[in-house]
Parts: structure tokens; sequence; C-alpha cells
């Protein structure tokens, strides 16, 4: 079992560059499976969620080749099989299910386990389903297998309107209808900036897609998918998470491979409160920053505050002055951090899916848990901040969506190290 030790209360100095983005690339993977020659991804990040992918691969019988220090990723799916996947692998990783949408598309046919991942609440996958069934798929689900088959004249391009705004549903979507006969067209799509890394992808490997980043994407079908390459999009969840570690223990800290206009949200709420910065073409720098306001937090769709940063953000939030609130509109259960701030000395509750915080705060540092991968975020950045040791259990949460976590942060000038028990 692997353990982080953090000594915290230490200033951060010096540089991190942001690595590839971990929701682009859970999603390009499965997306390159739809080529008949080799894809090459470049800025991969290494971390478990692209091993567990690469796995999976391996499995269908696909060709893999990880330069992990480069961050290159090459693909020959040439010889690729279908087989039924009903369980093990890909009931670990809530990403597999996009092999749902790229299965059907390339084979015709695909039997997918549940999805597995972080448990924050309930992510019903209604919306995948609707869209599979609308291009004339059949889709069962039996004993948490989902098995899927097109007819024998192949899926038909339609009209799908999606209920909720949902990424992983435009991007399921996505996959299921490049190959389909005629027009396929989403409306009420997610407009998040890995769903226009993934039809960037798509349509160098020939696919027809246009409006992604908007709410109506258009698919004409294309009979066949060459390879390429191409270079994933910055983790905009990782340079936040940096933001806020350095906002809050930085003395001039450098973050390097942003695209700002990924992360405005977040950007506006820290200028907000009163965070120093100077934000660069590609880069924001970070000076040491005291007398922080409190804020109110509520999480949207893009291009509103992302979800995956409210967690990440918190603890920045109990240094400042004031009381705010955070309210996730898309996980309102996503407040498994509150608990183990609380234990650090935070004056933070939850009200009927309201968290309240009252700062600022002297946190200590006690034996927490890390229940998932962005709660995991929150607590390094509030062990960073607290007094004393803290000890953060459940990495494997961590290393799920962060590239070297430690080694950067240690480049930083943090006291921190992962040990095995």
């Amino acid at each position: 079992m692997k353990k982080i030790i953090i000594n915290g209360n230490k200033p951060l100095n010096g540089e991190v560059t942001i690595s590839g983005a971990k929701n682009s690339t859970v999603a390009l993977i499965p997306a390159s499976i739809l080529a008949d020659s080799v894809v090459t991804l470049e800025g991969i990040p290494n971390i478990q969620d692209v091993h567990s992918l690469i796995e999976i691969l391996l499995e269908f019988n696909v060709k893999v080749e990880f330069e992990e220090e480069a961050g290159i990723l090459t693909i020959d799916p040439s010889k690729m099989i279908s087989i039924p996947m009903p369980n093990g692998k890909i009931k670990n990783l809530r990403a597999s299910y996009y092999f749902m949408g790229a299965m059907l598309s390339k084979f015709g046919e695909g039997v997918i386990g549940l999805p597995g991942g972080c448990y924050l609440g309930p992510r019903p996958i209604d919306q995948h389903i609707k869209g599979f069934e609308a291009l004339g798929a059949t889709v069962r689900n039996e004993l948490g297998a989902i098995y899927l088959r097109s007819p024998e004249e192949g899926l038909i391009g339609d009209r799908i309107y999606l209920d909720v705004v949902s990424i992983g549903a435009t991007i399921n979507t996505i996959l299921a209808s490049v190959k389909a006969n005629g027009r396929t067209v989403i409306e009420n799509a997610a407009k998040e900036p890995e769903i226009i890394d993934v039809c960037t992808l798509l349509n160098n490997m020939g696919a027809k897609i246009r409006g992604a980043g908007t709410d109506v994407i258009r698919i004409d079908g294309v009979e066949e998918l060459k390879g390429c390459r191409h270079t994933v999009i910055p983790d905009r969840i990782e340079a936040g998470t940096y933001l806020t570690a350095a906002a809050a223990m930085g003395e001039e800290v450098l973050i390097k491979n942003v695209i700002v206009e990924h992360i405005e949200g977040l950007v506006a709420k820290m200028e907000e409160m009163g965070v120093d910065m100077e934000i660069g073409e590609d880069s924001i720098l970070v000076h040491e920053s005291s007398d922080l306001k409190m804020t109110h937090i509520k999480t949207l769709p893009y291009p509103g505050f992302a979800t995956d940063l409210q967690q990440p953000l918190t603890p920045l939030l109990l240094k400042a002055q004031g009381d705010g609130t955070i309210i996730d509109t898309i996980y309102p259960k996503r407040v498994n951090h509150i608990p183990e701030l609380r234990r650090m000395g935070a004056a933070i509750k939850i009200e009927s899916d309201t968290i309240i915080l009252n700062g600022p705060n002297e946190l200590t540092g006690v034996e927490v848990t890390a229940s998932d991968l962005r709660a995991g975020a929150c607590l390094v950045i509030a062990g960073l901040m607290a007094k004393g040791q803290t000890t953060i259990s459940g990495v494997e949460n961590i290393l799920r969506g962060y590239d070297g976590i430690v080694e950067k942060l240690t480049a930083l000038g943090a006291d921190i190290k992962m040990i095995e028990e």
C-alpha cells in the first residue's frame, strides 16, 4: 500500500510543466482504434489510467508502445480483434466506456463491462445508450455488461438531442457516428476542450466533424479512417491544481504549458480572491499572495467553473478571510474531502449539498484518506499548507490522474515523499 507523507508549511519556488490532459487521453486512446494504421499520440501523461487502457488494448490484440519519459504512445490497431470484455480490467476504469462507441463503430458489435473509476455519486450512462440507439444500434444490459450490436446495413446517422450536457455521452456518440451512413447531428453537446481535442484527432484520421466546442456537432460518416500523429492538449485540471498550490504556499512559481482560456473560470475566481498572478501566453507566474478574500464557487459545464477544480481549490479558500460557499451542480455528492479537512482543523461543513467555509484556517497535519482523484489533490495541497506531518492513504486514486506529482512538488521545494507499506 502506497502512502504520501508531507511535512508542511514549506514555501514553494521554481517552475512546473503541465502534462498532457488525462481527460483527453482517456478518450483519444479508444478513438485511436478506429484507424486502420498506426496512430502516434504525443504528450501522453504517465498515469495509472493510461497503463490500464494499454492493458485493455493489448487484450484486443492491438500493438502498443509507450515511451514514458518522452510521453509518446504508438498504437497499431491493424490486427485488432473484437472480443467480449464484460469484466476484468475494463471494469476498473471509468473511461473504458469509450470503447463502447469505438467498438460499435469499428466492428458493429461489442461487449463492455460497466465502468468503475472514482465514485462521485450516480453517473448514469443512459445518454450514451440513447445516442447508440438513435444510430440504430441495439443495446442491452446483462449482469453489469453492455451488449452492443449495429444492424446489418450498419449504423445510420440521425439527429440526437442529449437531455443533459454530458462529456462522456458526447464523445461516445461521436465515436459511434464517425463511420455511420449519412449525417449525425448531436444537439446540446458538451463543449469541453477535451471534446475539441478528440475531434481534432478524428478529423486528422479522416473523419468529417464540424462544430466541436459548440453545442451542435455535425458528423458526416466516412468509410475509413487512417493513422496520424496528434499532440494532446495540456491538462487544465492539473494546471489548476498547481496554480492553487502555488497561490497557497508559493513565493514565486511559474506554471508552464498552460492554455489559459481553458481555466478562465478558475483564474477569475483566484483574481477575485486577491491572488497575485502574471498571465503569459502559455504560462502563469504566481507571486506570494497574502490577505486573500473568501469567495463563492458554483460549478457548471464548460466554460463555467470545472467540477474537477472545486476540490483542489478548497484548501486555498480555507486560507482566505470571511465566509464562503461551494455548490457543485455537476456532482453534488462530491464532498468526501470535507471530513478529512475537518480532521486537519478546517472550519468547513456540508448543509444540504452546499459546502460552507469560514476562514482563515490554520491546518494541522494528521492521517487522511484520498477517497477519489481530486479529493487526493485537495489533501496534498492541504498537507503542503498544514503545520506538521500529513500522511495520505488511498494514493492509488491520486496516481490515476497526476503524472509525477511527488517529483514535481519536490522540485518546487515541498517536503513530500511516497512510501510503500
